[in-house]
């Protein structure tokens, strides 16, 4: 019995171990390229296992993409880093420190998103968290009246979206440091713009 035990909780981590290869490799494969032009070959060779193999363990190339992306919120949170609640530098900061690292491989999923409506969900996902993390940091800022408030989550939103970030940073070629000063300026003018509407 013991020994069958022991081959269980070898087989577990080697499972364990497979599966975290597999992620890693759809992290490099995504964040490279397009969804479209990653293959199952090559996410399985990065890998060193078969397409059966990553078969096994997610069941397609979009549960791979998924898991991976899910794998990603605590790399995600640490970027982020804690702001403290009306800290528009803080924000920023941490804005541009996400960005710089997941950017380009969030805007290549959201430019995904026409060919690929299935993912629809996990972006609604990442909206709504982004949402709440505004409301979090800029909250003491924010109107009171709920309308007012949901405008101002709206033009928060378009203000630190990935797709500004990649306007200014790949688009329009600023700098990291320019890029973020670009962004403060678009959080401060709509925070000022609220407090001037309700003073």
């Amino acid at each position: 019995m013991a020994r069958r035990e022991y081959d269980m909780t070898g087989r577990s981590e080697v499972a364990a171990r497979t599966r975290e290869r597999l992620i890693q490799a759809a992290r490099e494969g995504f964040f490279a390229r397009r969804y479209d032009d990653v293959t199952l070959a090559d996410l399985a060779s990065a890998a060193g296992v078969s397409v059966q193999t990553l078969l096994n363990h997610f069941g397609s190339k979009e549960g791979l993409l998924l898991s991976s992306v899910e794998a990603m919120d605590d790399a995600v949170a640490d970027l982020r880093g804690p702001v403290e609640p009306g800290d528009v530098g803080g924000a920023v900061a941490a804005l541009v420190r996400h960005y710089e690292v997941f950017g380009d491989a969030n805007w290549r999923f959201v430019a995904d998103l026409d060919r690929h409506p299935r993912f629809e969900d996990f972006a609604a996902h990442a909206r709504d968290a982004q949402r709440a993390w505004l409301e979090q940091v800029f909250g003491p800022r924010l109107p009171a009246e709920a309308g007012e408030r949901a405008l101002a989550l709206d033009a928060l939103y378009a203000a630190t979206d990935v797709g500004t970030w990649k306007l200014l940073r790949r688009d329009l070629g600023l700098d990291a440091e320019r890029t973020g000063e670009a962004l403060r300026r678009l959080i401060v003018g709509q925070l000022d713009q609220q407090e001037g509407t309700e003073g």
